[in-house]
């Protein structure tokens, strides 16, 4: 599971990321001070778990979420953690999976975490059943091209033939070992789209194609440069960093990326 922590109070979210470093079944828990810095991290990783304070500064919790543009993919449990049980009506009414009050103890955080971990996997088996026709027709060997509009035209291509995606205001740039098309669709849309094929992203604007990946090589500002085998160049920025994990299979003399 992956949990972001939202709370203004740095001994509440001291506590909170204490409790999630002692679980085994938290893999990358966050933290964010207010709603500003918790929208950003939102839009850039897909937590499993919230841990959401109510009562902040500026922007309430529940204001928090109603901003949330969710991407097409599981919402994440909820968990409101207060000092204010006036609330709770407000809360449920986000489909929270649970509402604890501060001070709260270790055992009730975790009583929490278990009902969102039973609620994400029941979301996992339904996601599953949904998915199920579409795995089905894949091991049968159905083409795994994909279909883009360029140019007044539909064309199919294989997914191994582009190389990168970046967005461009309202377009994206494919490109591809030979030409590249702009197209009319959002930069989000695509990386769902296109994870299945090994695409991953490195930066809000730019997805590339794990297979072309030849070199990694740490900066000191805390990003990643990568070449492509193609010889361009990007930075990965430290909100996609961990997700240069999902280009080898393997790690073999290195312990990957933290």
């Amino acid at each position: 599971m992956r949990a972001l922590i939202i709370d203004d109070e740095p001994l509440s979210r001291a506590a909170l990321a204490s409790v999630l470093a002692g679980r085994a079944d938290i893999e990358q828990f966050d933290s964010a001070g207010d709603a500003v810095e918790a929208l950003d991290k939102i839009s850039t990783t897909n937590y499993n778990v919230l841990l959401v304070d109510i009562n902040m500064p500026e922007t309430s919790g529940i204001e928090l979420l109603d901003r949330v543009k969710w991407r097409d993919t599981p919402l994440p449990a909820i968990i409101f953690v207060t000092a204010y049980q006036e609330h709770a009506l407000a809360a449920f009414s986000k489909h929270a999976v649970d509402y604890v009050l501060k001070p709260f103890s270790r055992e009730r955080i975790d009583g929490a975490l278990d009902a969102a971990l039973r609620r994400n996997a029941g979301d996992r088996a339904a996601k599953l059943i949904e998915q199920l026709p579409q795995l089905q027709k894949r091991a049968q060997g159905t083409s795994t091209k994909i279909a883009i509009k360029a140019q007044g035209r539909i064309l199919f291509i294989e997914p191994k033939e582009v190389i990168s995606v970046e967005a461009d205001r309202n377009y994206v740039l494919l490109r591809r070992v030979a030409g590249s098309y702009l197209l009319r669709e959002s930069i989000s849309m695509i990386a769902d789209k296109l994870k299945a094929f090994g695409f991953i992203r490195i930066h809000r604007s730019v997805l590339i194609n794990s297979a072309y990946v030849e070199e990694i090589q740490p900066l000191p500002t805390g990003e990643y440069g990568l070449r492509l085998r193609c010889g361009k160049e990007y930075t990965v920025t430290r909100s996609y960093r961990q997700n240069l994990k999902g280009i080898a299979a393997s790690w073999i003399g290195t312990d990957g990326f933290r």
